[in-house]
Order: structure tokens, then sequence, then C-alpha cells
């Protein structure tokens, strides 16, 4: 089976974490550092994690979306390889056009860390589709989701809206948690399944975005 990369940016705090999952759910992984090119076929799918890459100076994810590796990010998207991004990293694929839309501050203007209901809204074959209500933790200050009202009806034409909150945490427009490409081999999402992988964690609901690989 080949590894799954996890891209590394500074500032990415999430890579262990998400390894972890793909462990429990026997899933190899090799991380790949920001500034190095990748052949991204020697990858099964491609994840990048959680964090404050470059310290979301300027905007969250807006330097990363920048970096060498990226490139072969979107190489890897124009062959269709499934490609997950975690709250910084669902920032960083909006910033580099890879999704749609963009993440800006919450509502409330602070940072939020809780845990949150969900609802699977589309599926994708790459990610978690057999998961409907589920919950898991969300830690951010810059997750409220928004976009044109035209991508916005693009979204919903095309079934991209991936997940919804059962109570909005942040002010996302349509209480949106995460999205789809329209070839739905790419998603993004603000809530952590990484952060509920056990039962000590308070839910073991995270794992399903994981066994899709294995």
């Amino acid at each position: 089976m080949k590894p799954v990369g996890i891209i590394i940016f500074p500032g990415t705090q999430c890579d262990q974490d998400t390894a972890k999952a793909c462990r429990l759910a026997k899933i190899p992984t090799q991380f790949i550092w920001y500034k190095d090119s990748f052949d991204y076929k020697n990858f099964s799918a491609l994840i990048l994690p959680g964090g404050f890459s470059y310290g979301d100076y300027l905007r969250a994810g807006a330097l990363a979306a920048r970096s060498p590796a990226l490139k072969n990010v979107i190489q890897a998207n124009q062959k269709g390889w499934p490609i997950l991004g975690i709250c910084n990293g669902f920032q960083i694929l909006c910033e580099a056009g890879l999704l749609p839309g963009a993440l800006v501050q919450n509502t409330n203007l602070r940072f939020i860390d809780q845990w949150v209901k969900l609802k699977c809204k589309n599926s994708s074959p790459f990610f978690a589709e057999k998961i409907k209500n589920f919950k898991l933790p969300i830690a951010h200050s810059e997750g409220r989701y928004i976009a044109r009202t035209e991508t916005l009806k693009e979204l919903q034409d095309n079934n991209q809206i991936w997940l919804s909150y059962e109570e909005n945490p942040n002010g996302s427009i349509e209480n949106i948690a995460g999205i789809l490409n329209k070839n739905k081999n790419i998603a993004g999402l603000m809530p952590h399944p990484e952060r509920a992988i056990e039962k000590w964690m308070g839910s073991t609901d995270g794992c399903y975005f994981f066994k899709h690989w294995s």
C-alpha cells in the first residue's frame, strides 16, 4: 500500500495526530516538508493538517498556499488524487484556489475551542461517505466560511457542501463546516477528525475519515 503524504509547514501542529489517526486505520504515512518537491504518484492520498502555518500572518493559509509543495498538490489534483485539508489545511486549499470561497474571522472575533455536532450533506467516494451524523472538536479563530452568492449556488447545485454544523459556532454561511471540489477528490473541513479517534478523547467519529483509505 502506498503511504498517505502529510505535508508539514512552519507552524503545522497536527501532523503527528493525523499520522496516528492513519496508523490506527492501518494506513502508512510519510511526512512531506513544505519546501520539498515530491512525486504525488508515490502516495495514495495527500493530507494538509491543522495548525498555524507561518503563524497565520497575512491571512490564515495565505503564505503556505504559495509554498513549493503546493505545486505538486496542484498536479495531484489535476490527476484526481484524493486531497484532504483539515482546519488550517482547509484554509490553505481555499487560498490556493483548489477549493472555492474563503475562511475568515469568526463572527465573535474570538478563538473557539469546543465540540460540535455535524451532518454529512453530500458524500464523496474518497471521504467518509458512510457517516451521516457525528461529533468532532473545532479549534479556530478564522473558521467562518464565506463565498459569493454565485459560488454558493454552484456549491449547492453541484452537491459540494460536504459537512454542516447542527448549531453554527462561527457564523459560516449556510452552516458550512466542510466542502468538496467539483470532482469530489478534494475535501476541506474546519473540525478536527484526528482529535476524535479514541474513546478517552470524547468521540471516535473521527476514525471514519481515515478508514476509507485502508
